[in-house]
């Protein structure tokens, strides 16, 4: 090797050391981080906030920057108690002397020959002003810690069945469940277990209700800024309709008329014996469902099979011998979406279809799995069955978790109803005194009514008033008449 060649590979060895790693490919910089869902810019997204959650957001913020801080300042400390402490060599006095002496011996003439001219008078802001001056900083701090933060933070815009939405800081901490108790807060709306925070992506045409176990951040991270995806609260009825009426799902080859009058105690107990034991027993679904052939827009009669490690079709007609069954995906990676309009979109055989598909996968890709029902309740039991199959008994704990949240909120407010039906509302004419209580209402109405220049307070008169003699007056009149 060469001296040149040797001095080159040296200067390249010392370039690569002192270059940074460059950041993985799943991580974005944070420059492209996506801060808000819903909205275009996240500055708009904060002055959305309530003030309430913009101030939560800032103590948030706040604390997480100052409690990394503490850290790094506790391990520099360490670093630096451990680490031998290099001698600086001093500098000579001259030097700042001569530094000093050039600064204080500049001329002056400049600053005290030319005044300069007197500030413009300015108005004194009013109160709205200030806030809006005061918010306007807090969004300006929230935007600088919110890129610092180490707990992921999202703002989220929320649309509501009723054309309203709200605006909600999110953290990658909180689940469905926590969000929804948010929302139940801020609508004022009942808290049945119906209620769903529900994804749409207008792309592939499809919805999703979260699961309330569900970290919210999580999911929304995987959109792109310029989705046009939206969340929505609203209520869905097959949310936990499996756990109303288990018997529609596990017995649904029975007649339906026999299962619509089961007991309460046949369903618990169906309950328990699919949910409650060592492992949850997935529904034994099978039957033809169409399947989307990939690239094109055909699709074909198959017989599937739901079993609690993936959905399987037999490309054999009707067999169910596992040596013969097809695997078409697996739950563990994927989420079941339904779809709207893929009669038109994909020309399906009906409107009723779902897909299987990564949630990272936001585009028409050739790993989403297209799948058609005859009808909706085929689509449902389907749909569900999956659920059950993907998330076990989580589920289950999910629906008594809201359960018992309905069951408190309608306790809440019958005992909220009672408080104020019981409580004593002031009569807006007081009472007469006790001795016009001798005689019916109407009758001192007839013989005294109350002069049109006197106002309603002055009924309250004291006792012994020109008021009282009228009346007593009146009575006496009235009880000599025969």
């Amino acid at each position: 090797m060469t001296c040149s060649s040797f001095v080159f590979s040296q200067s390249f060895e010392a370039e690569t050391e002192s270059a940074p790693l460059p950041k993985p490919p799943s991580i974005p910089a944070p420059q492209e981080m996506n801060f808000s869902i819903g909205f275009t810019d996240l500055n708009a997204s904060l002055h959305d906030l309530e003030d309430n959650d913009l101030d939560a957001l800032m103590a948030d913020l706040v604390a997480d920057i100052s409690a990394t801080e503490e850290k790094f300042a506790t391990e520099r400390d360490t670093f630096k108690g451990s680490a031998p402490v290099a001698q600086i060599p001093s500098q000579p006095q001259s030097n700042f002397n001569l530094i000093a002496s050039t600064d204080t011996s500049r001329p002056a003439t400049s600053s005290n020959s030319i005044a300069a001219p007197p500030p413009p008078p300015t108005s004194k802001p009013s109160k709205e002003e200030l806030e809006e001056q005061m918010k306007a900083d807090k969004i300006k701090l929230a935007l600088e810690k919110l890129k610092e933060a180490k707990v992921k933070k999202l703002v989220v815009k929320v649309e509501i069945t009723d054309g309203s939405s709200k605006t909600l800081m999110v953290d990658e901490r909180q689940t469905v469940r926590d969000v929804m108790d948010n929302l139940f807060e801020k609508t004022h709306c009942d808290c049945n277990v119906d209620w769903s925070v529900c994804e749409t992506n207008p792309d592939l045409q499809t919805e999703r209700a979260f699961e309330d176990h569900e970290n919210l951040v999580e999911p929304l991270s995987t959109w792109t800024r310029d989705t046009e995806n939206k969340v929505l609260f609203q209520e869905k009825k097959d949310k936990y309709e499996v756990f109303r009426n288990p018997q529609n799902f596990y017995m649904w080859k029975k007649d339906k008329k026999s299962l619509k009058d089961m007991k309460d105690k046949d369903k618990e107990q169906l309950l328990e014996e699919n949910f409650c034991g060592a492992s949850v027993i997935v529904p034994d679904l099978e039957g033809i469902l169409y399947l989307k052939e990939d690239g094109k827009k055909s699709w074909r009669q198959r017989y599937f099979l739901l079993r609690a490690s993936g959905l399987y079709y037999s490309p054999k007609g009707k067999t169910k011998a596992s040596r013969d069954l097809v695997c078409l995906v697996q739950f563990d990676n994927v989420n079941v979406y339904y779809c709207k309009e893929y009669r038109i979109k994909y020309k399906a055989p009906t409107d009723h279809c779902f897909i299987l598909k990564h949630p990272q996968i936001q585009k028409e890709s050739q790993y989403i799995k297209y799948l058609c029902c005859d009808d909706v309740w085929s689509m449902t039991l389907w749909v569900t069955g999956i659920r059950i199959a993907k998330y076990g008994k989580q589920l289950y704990d999910n629906y008594k978790a809201a359960v018992r949240k309905a069951a408190g909120s309608a306790t809440w407010a019958n005992r909220t109803i009672q408080t104020s039906s019981n409580a004593s509302t002031p009569s807006p004419t007081p009472k007469a005194p006790a001795p016009a209580a001798y005689q019916p209402t109407n009758s001192v109405r007839k013989v005294a009514p109350s002069p049109p220049q006197r106002t309603t307070p002055q009924l309250a008169a004291p006792s012994g008033g020109d008021f009282m003699s009228e009346l007593m007056t009146a009575m006496q009149k009235k009880r000599s008449q025969p």
